[in-house]
């Protein structure tokens, strides 16, 4: 028995049908049939994973309606069914179909895969979050895929990497320029700057036909938030820097075409608004991943540029807005989880680039002073205990203790990490262009006046993982050389910055933490 009842975007959000099976399968078509290949060429992919189901998707390359078969099992060759439904699908949704799949096991890997008009899709590999007491906890951080710059080697190599419980992508998931304004490796579709629904749309299609993204989506399970590319570089909840008012529309239009592809095209669990992203996942009594939109939702327009002197106080200038800002403080609060990961867009780390005239980066936290001020009064004073921030955008690498004023020896001894309030892992690009050279230089001259920065390397691109038990976290950077070479690049290891349970500061190790010795096989 299936549910072949249409499906609209609200039931979608309240979950779909389950329903326990005994073994079998459905016959029809491999997918390596030319067919098949042509009717589900973005892929499948899976997120936003609860103890008891994930987000299951895929797209149909089609143009009519149609339902859509998918089924759930717990061997890679799909014999040991143990869930199936029926979705519909339509032009009103881009043809992409989004089940939320429930009834399942917590803390284990399944094997899904879709069947339409007589094919059926690669198989993919997805993992439930634990529930209960745990004592691992493995989580990859990755942002920041300019298709224009390069190769997603980052993401291939991340797929062979089948002990993570998660890939955690912080944003700048698709960038909106146009062919040859920002990188010349790979050209854009469409070749013009993104700005209508269908334009979002076939951006988000030409990511998907990537191999690599391909097959990292279909072997681990994705939690995702936006940054700003996924609309227009630097935006805010009204406006952005690459976005001419009237010259080119309304930007209140251009963010919700932006924003309904993204949910179209994304394996993230819906909720009642399109506007909403931030939410909280658990990995049982581990971990809480309390995610921000430090974008789209509250923030407000910048103080200036990208650098420029502190701003002066204002007092209506917002990075979250007061709603999310409470809803984060009551998440923390509430959590009863050892670890709180803070998962997030722009940096929180304070950089001084000149000790005499200050310089702010105006697009992160350090440009919003009264959303910092809150957030590191809120880790001090809260008696909250083992916050971890997690951050991208930057495009480069870093390790920070967060800290008022990294210069001020009676508040903060760089030396014992006395006086930090908590620690920051900045995770690079997997493709976007690192620091330009000419801020690398004020970076490596100003590193007397940022003690408080353990770890910055500013050019290569790659990703972090973070290897979490109850006694430290441990955050260990990969690095490619040359992401614009078109053969597959193995990445090298960097470093390693750990934080202990109880602390606020880095010390460093020598190793990334070992793998696992037991994890289930990869999706065939």
């Amino acid at each position: 028995m299936t549910d072949s009842t249409s499906i609209g975007r609200r039931e979608l959000l309240r979950g779909a049908l389950v329903i326990p099976l005994a073994t079998g399968v459905v016959a029809c078509s491999s997918s390596d049939d030319p067919a098949a290949a042509a009717l589900f060429q973005h892929g499948v992919a899976s997120g936003d994973p609860l103890p008891d189901g994930v987000i299951l998707w895929t797209r149909i390359s089609t143009d009519g309606a149609l339902d859509v078969d998918w089924e759930v099992a717990t061997d890679p060759e799909m014999t040991a069914r143990v869930a199936k439904g029926t979705a519909r699908t339509d032009a009103d949704r881009d043809f992409c179909v989004k089940v939320d799949a429930r009834g399942l096991q917590p803390g284990t890997t399944y094997y899904y895969r879709f069947i339409a008009l007589g094919s059926r899709s690669k198989v993919g590999r997805t993992r439930t979050a634990p529930s209960g007491a745990n004592t691992r906890v493995r989580l990859a951080m990755a942002a920041c895929a300019s298709y224009a710059h390069g190769y997603f080697h980052g993401y291939r190599a991340l797929s062979t990497m089948l002990d993570l419980d998660a890939v955690i992508h912080l944003g700048d998931y698709i960038y909106e320029y146009a062919a040859g304004d920002y990188g010349d490796v790979r050209t854009y579709e469409p070749a013009h700057e993104i700005k209508t629904l269908a334009d979002y749309r076939m951006r988000h299609a030409q990511y998907k036909r990537d191999p690599d993204l391909q097959e990292v989506h279909r072997q681990q399970v994705f939690i995702t938030i936006w940054d700003d590319h996924e609309v227009a570089n630097d935006s805010y909840k009204d406006g952005a820097e690459n976005h001419t008012e009237g010259e080119e529309g309304r930007f209140a239009d251009r963010k919700a075409a932006a924003r309904h592809a993204y949910m179209e095209w994304m394996p993230i669990r819906e909720q009642e608004s399109e506007d909403k992203i931030f939410r909280k996942l658990s990995f049982g009594s581990l971990v809480d991943l309390v995610l921000l939109d430090t974008r789209l939702y509250g923030r407000t327009k910048q103080a200036g540029g990208v650098l420029g002197p502190p701003p002066a106080p204002d007092a209506t200038r917002t990075l979250l807005g007061d709603e999310q800002a409470s809803w984060m403080e009551a998440q923390l609060k509430s959590s009863t989880a050892q670890w709180k990961l803070l998962g997030q867009q722009v940096m929180v780390g304070n950089i001084i680039l000149d000790k005499d005239k200050q310089l702010a980066n105006l697009d992160q936290w350090q440009g919003y002073p009264e959303s910092r001020n809150r957030l590191l009064a809120f880790f001090r004073d809260s008696g909250v205990k083992d916050i971890v921030v997690l951050t991208g955008d930057i495009h480069s690498s870093w390790a920070n203790e967060l800290v008022v004023d990294p210069n001020d020896a009676t508040k903060y001894d760089p030396a014992t990490g006395k006086g930090s309030l908590g620690v920051e892992f900045v995770t690079p690009g997997i493709s976007s262009p690192g620091i330009p050279e000419l801020f690398v230089g004020l970076i490596e001259q100003a590193r007397k006046v940022n003690p408080h920065v353990k770890f910055v390397e500013p050019s290569h691109r790659g990703f972090v993982i973070l290897d979490i038990t109850p006694e430290r976290i441990q955050g260990a950077w990969h690095l490619f050389d040359d992401i614009t070479l078109v053969a597959p690049q193995t990445p090298k290891f960097s470093a390693a910055w750990a934080v202990k349970t109880g602390e606020t500061r880095f010390t460093a190790e020598q190793q990334p933490a070992p793998s696992p010795t037991q994890y289930s096989p990869a999706a065939p």
